[in-house]
C-alpha cells in the first residue's frame, strides 16, 4: 500500500481497530470504496492497534471501544501520548456517557457510532485531519446537553479542553467530565448506572430507559446487567428496593425537596 502524504487534498492513511472480524472486514472493504482513505492495516485488538501506528504511522485511526487485551480507549491513550500526530476517530456501538467521555478525555477527536454511512466517515476523518472534532449529529447533540446540564447544576465544571487530550491538535472543548457525582455512590456504581437504576425504580422497561437517555437498548441491558452484579440484587423488584434504599430513587407517594 502506498503512502497518502501529508498536506491539503491528501489521501488519510487509516487504521481500521474492530474485535469483531465480520465488522473489521467490512469496515475496510467500505473504505476501500470510499475517495481520498487508504487503509494500511487492521487490528484485532488495542495492543494490535497500537503496534500498527508504530509501524505504519496513519493520520487516523477508526476505533472500536469494546476490544480484548486493551480495549479502545487505554489504545487512543496510548496513540495520542506516544504518535501525536496520528488522530483517532471512535467507531462504535455505544452512544452512551460511559463510552462517549471516557474515549473524549482519552484524546478521541472524532466519535461516529457503526450506522454512520461512508459520506460521514470521510466527513470526520477530514475534520480530525484538519484539527477540527469529527463528531455524529447525535454525539453532538449529547456534549450539548452534558453542558447545559453542567451549566444548569451551577457551573461548577469548565467547558475546557478534557484531562487526557493533552495537547493534541486543536483542543476542542469537551466537558472535562462525564457528570459530577452529587454524592459517594454504593457498591462502585457509575453515575450512568444509578441513572438507570433510578429509571428501573421508576417502572420504566428498557425500551423506555433507551429512549429517555438516547441509548440503544443493548447499552441499557448492558448497564442493568452490570449493576445487578455490583449490587447484589436479582431481579428488578430486589432493584428497586436498592435505589429505594441508598437514595438513588424515591419511593411513589414520598415528598422531598
Amino acid at each position: 500500500m502506498t503512502g497518502g502524504g501529508g498536506g491539503a487534498g491528501a489521501v488519510a492513511r487509516v487504521v481500521v481497530a474492530d474485535d469483531q472480524t465480520v465488522v473489521r472486514e467490512g469496515i475496510v472493504m467500505l473504505l476501500g470504496l470510499l475517495p481520498g482513505i487508504e487503509v494500511v492495516g487492521a487490528a484485532a485488538d488495542g495492543e494490535e492497534a497500537v503496534r500498527l501506528v508504530a509501524e505504519h504511522a496513519p493520520d487516523v485511526v477508526l476505533m472500536d471501544l469494546r476490544m480484548p487485551r486493551c480495549d479502545g480507549v487505554e489504545a487512543t491513550r496510548r496513540i495520542r501520548a506516544e504518535h501525536p500526530a496520528t488522530h483517532v476517530v471512535v467507531l462504535t456501538t455505544y452512544a452512551d456517557d460511559d463510552s462517549l467521555f471516557p474515549a473524549l478525555r482519552a484524546g478521541a477527536r472524532g466519535y461516529l457510532t457503526k450506522d454512520a454511512g461512508g459520506e460521514e466517515i470521510v466527513r470526520a476523518v477530514q475534520h480530525v485531519m484538519s484539527g477540527e472534532a469529527g463528531l455524529s449529529p447525535n454525539v453532538q447533540r449529547r456534549l450539548l446537553e452534558r453542558l447545559s446540564d453542567s451549566a444548569a447544576a451551577g457551573g461548577a465544571a469548565p467547558a475546557g479542553t478534557a484531562p487526557g487530550t493533552g495537547s493534541g491538535a486543536a483542543g476542542a472543548p469537551f466537558p472535562a467530565a462525564a457528570s459530577p457525582v452529587r454524592r459517594e455512590l454504593p457498591d462502585g456504581l457509575t453515575t450512568r448506572e444509578a441513572e438507570v437504576l433510578s429509571l428501573v425504580a421508576e417502572g420504566l422497561s428498557n425500551a423506555e430507559i433507551a429512549r429517555r437517555l438516547h441509548v440503544s437498548t443493548a447499552t441499557v441491558k448492558t448497564h442493568i446487567n452490570n449493576l445487578f452484579a455490583k449490587t447484589g440484587v436479582r431481579d428488578r423488584a430486589q432493584a428497586m428496593r436498592y435505589a429505594f434504599q441508598y437514595g438513588i430513587a424515591r419511593p411513589p407517594g414520598s415528598s422531598g425537596t
